[in-house]
């Protein structure tokens, strides 16, 4: 059976900020490093 997830406000605003950098920012990294490796073929 799951574990029921407490969440407070405050760690629900850390969820949301780490889901926009992971959305944002961090997947232009992988993009760019993704991009990187297909031009060594």
């Amino acid at each position: 059976m799951p574990k029921d997830v407490i969440l407070t406000p405050d760690g629900l605003a850390k969820l949301k900020a780490d889901l926009e950098y992971l959305q944002g920012e961090k997947r232009r990294e992988v993009a760019a490093r993704i991009k990187e490796a297909r031009e060594f073929g």
